[in-house]
């Protein structure tokens, strides 16, 4: 099941931000931990220091959250998200229990055992703080697929139903196949086709950032990689291996084109 997903490191650091201030407004009305045996200068040190903590924690939690999303190739599900969230829980009491033993309870005499930490402290906390994370994640990534939503292009075909929404950046090239036009995309980095029932000179004045090589080609030229010969004839390499003829009358507008993309 796909939940939406914002890879984007600013957008987490707002929510470690977030994450530590919430901590700290926790602590100072809830007033576990023996908070209220602090003095007022002792809560302005240690409670701001949990939320810091916990912050921190989220943090470095990023880097492993960036490699796992690469791995599972840049797809995120529930299961990824409830898998962060679990080591994220594992990582945070680790630390935060370290932090209580060493350096608040530093000392004293008989400090809370691990099991009334883990159920009676930290677990009521955790419950508290971890809704206010999943809202901030979610709605950073509904907020993300909306923006790519936006930047979609549609290839229409002649049909109600025909057609495809991709990202301009997905899109490798379009090619004449009768009176259809094969659409040549990546998704998620995979190599796709797709017919839609349309006319190549209908496209190309749909979308002029295509680039006409051939009577039967439009390529995207962000997809190019270098020039090509076959059988003595100019053609293109482009993405996922693809190869694409260039026309005579075409070659110089072409070239110009290219030349001035790589530049």
């Amino acid at each position: 099941m796909k939940f939406p997903f914002d890879p984007s490191i600013k957008h987490h650091l707002l929510i470690a931000l977030g994450l530590a201030v919430w901590i700290f407004v926790f602590l100072y009305f809830t007033k576990p931990l023996d908070v209220n045996e602090f003095t007022s200068t002792e809560k302005l040190i240690y409670l701001p220091l949990y939320g810091l903590l916990g912050a921190l924690c989220y943090t470095c939690m990023l880097p492993f959250q960036n490699w796992f999303f690469k791995r599972q190739e840049k797809q995120w599900s529930l299961t990824s998200e409830l898998l962060f969230f679990g080591l994220f829980i594992l990582f945070a009491f680790l630390v935060m229990r370290g932090f209580y033993l060493y350096v608040i309870v530093y000392g004293q005499p008989n400090p809370y055992s691990l099991q009334y930490y883990l159920t009676g402290i930290f677990f009521p906390a955790i419950l508290v703080i971890i809704p206010i994370i999943f809202i901030g994640r979610f709605a950073f990534g509904k907020y993300k697929e909306k923006q790519l939503e936006e930047q979609k292009i549609e290839i229409k075909g002649d049909g109600n139903y025909e057609g495809l929404r991709l990202l301009f950046s997905d899109l490798i090239m379009l090619e004449a196949s009768d009176n259809y036009v094969e659409i040549h995309f990546q998704d998620n980095g995979n190599y796709k086709k797709q017919l839609v029932r349309n006319r190549l000179s209908a496209l190309e004045s749909t979308h002029k950032n295509l680039l006409r090589t051939h009577r039967s080609f439009l390529i995207n030229p962000e997809h190019f990689i270098s020039y090509k010969t076959d059988k003595s004839k100019l053609g293109l390499a482009l993405s996922h291996n693809l190869f694409v003829p260039v026309s005579k009358t075409c070659a110089t507008a072409v070239k110009t084109a290219l030349n001035f993309t790589t530049d």
